[in-house]
């Protein structure tokens, strides 16, 4: 090649590789590679760097993993279970709100058992009555407990006149026994108002409760019975004509029947408790009005021998006149 401007002729560098030619900058010949070189021949001529997985002596990395091996498919079946357990949940919480929703607007019917609802809705008004006689009986004893504190007062500052009086000693002495006598004689009321009280509030709110809150269970499910009842009628009717709508109804099918014996049971189970409820709440309410009648009539009859007894009949504890009731703690 001849020289420009004076300069020296300039040549392509040759490869560094064994057997390889060196070509000059205008030859349009490709570098040859003699078998062991570094280098792949570029569409312009010039030599490329060879990928280091062709390299001699060298060898790639891998892995002995497949990326699709069963340990990267595998589930918990823990974590599946849960996953599961929260899908079924939201759809049945899905279906129990539309069903709940329809039945407000009167877009959708509802199974009804008339005689079981009119029990329901009677066992809820006794309730209610109970409670406010429950309500009144507390305020009753609440105020007999604050009248015997004030005669024990009473009594006291009637002994401490007589003797600070010695022309009234007499009739201050008379009327402080009589104090204490009312005082003592009421203590007994008093236990037999609270064992009247303790009676109805048990049965209110525990007894009455309990049979409540299997009412709330089953109220429950007869509206996600009716939910899915409502899904088999409308595919049965052809509401999904989609491929697959047989094994849909199929589902349909099973989680209805599955709805349907839940609320059959809980349903029994009403029945059972309402029955056993209404026995249960007739003898309990016998015994303390009987009770009650009793007792004040003995009272306000001044006839303490037989207050005593009708607290003995009932099996009423009696506290030591040492241990105060629970009315008298509060009030002090």
């Amino acid at each position: 090649m001849s020289s420009v401007g004076g300069l020296p002729p300039m040549s392509a560098p040759s490869a560094v590789a064994d057997g390889t030619e060196e070509v000059e900058l205008g030859d349009a010949s490709p570098v040859v590679d003699g078998g062991g070189g570094a280098g792949q021949p570029g569409s312009d001529g010039w030599s490329r760097p060879t990928p280091p997985s062709s390299l001699p002596g060298i060898t790639p990395v891998s892995s002995n993993i497949p990326l699709n091996s069963p340990s990267h498919q595998q589930v918990n079946p823990t974590v599946q279970a849960k996953i599961e357990s929260i899908k079924a949940w939201g759809i049945s919480t899905y279906k129990y709100s539309r069903q709940l929703i329809s039945e407000k607007l009167g877009k959708s019917s509802r199974t009804v058992d008339v005689e079981l609802d009119a029990q329901i809705e009677r066992l809820r008004e006794t309730q209610k009555e109970y409670l406010n006689v429950l309500k009144l009986a507390r305020a009753l004893s609440s105020h007999f407990c604050n009248m015997l504190n004030t005669q024990l007062q009473l009594s006291e500052q009637f002994t401490e006149l007589g003797q600070h009086s010695p022309e009234l000693q007499d009739e201050f002495v008379y009327n402080a026994t009589t104090q204490r006598a009312l005082h003592k004689n009421g203590r007994t009321l008093l236990n037999a108002l609270n064992f009247f009280v303790s009676s109805i509030n048990t049965l209110c709110n525990k007894t009455m409760d309990d049979t409540l809150i299997t009412i709330k269970q089953y109220e429950m499910a007869r509206i996600e019975y009716d939910a899915y009842r409502a899904d088999l009628e409308w595919l049965q009717q052809g509401g999904d004509a989609a491929a697959g709508a047989a094994a849909k109804v199929e589902e349909a099918r099973r989680l209805h029947d599955a709805k349907k014996a839940h609320y059959e049971k809980l349903r029994a189970d009403v029945v059972i408790k309402l029955r056993f409820l209404n026995e249960n709440r007739v003898k309990v309410m016998h015994k303390q009005l009987v009770l009650y009648h009793n007792a004040v009539s003995n009272y306000f009859t001044g006839n303490q021998r037989a207050l005593e007894g009708t607290l003995k009949q009932f099996h009423v504890k009696t506290p030591s006149a040492a241990d105060p009731s629970f009315l008298e703690k509060d009030s002090a």
